[in-house]
């Protein structure tokens, strides 16, 4: 039986799109691509719904939580729990669906190289697009 092959857990797009600040090249990134979001707790690799506990920034001043999104594993701070996941635009639509109210603000990746931050409105607008209709 061949090995199954493990997931690379980088996001060209993202990092690209990051690179140019291109807000429009995020949201394509993140509609179609997968990100690396850091996890207080890894999932269970024997049941693929448990993905794991996601963690997040709580601002000390205001108590108010920053989701962390990286285009690459490397991106992530030491200081950061070690797990992570992998991550698509669907699941990130229905967690700022679930927690954006509580979300002030989402960084991506936030020690660099090239960082960028947007509101859970903003990207819950852009993932939540409609294709056309084809005439």
């Amino acid at each position: 039986m061949a090995k199954q092959k493990r997931p690379e857990f980088r996001s060209e797009p993202l990092a690209a799109a990051l690179a140019a600040g291109d807000m429009v090249a995020v949201a394509l990134a993140l509609r179609n691509g997968r990100f690396v979001v850091p996890l207080m707790k890894p999932g269970n690799p024997d049941k693929p719904t448990e993905t794991g506990e996601v963690w997040m920034f709580r601002q000390p001043e205001t108590a108010r939580l920053a989701l962390l999104l990286f285009s690459d594993a490397k991106n992530k701070p030491v200081a950061l729990p070690p797990y992570v996941g992998l991550h698509d635009g669907t699941w990130l639509a229905s967690f700022l669906r679930t927690y954006g109210d509580d979300i002030e603000t989402v960084l991506f990746d936030v020690a660099g190289p090239h960082s960028l931050q947007a509101s859970p409105e903003e990207l819950l607008r852009v993932l939540e697009l409609e294709a056309p209709a084809a005439e």
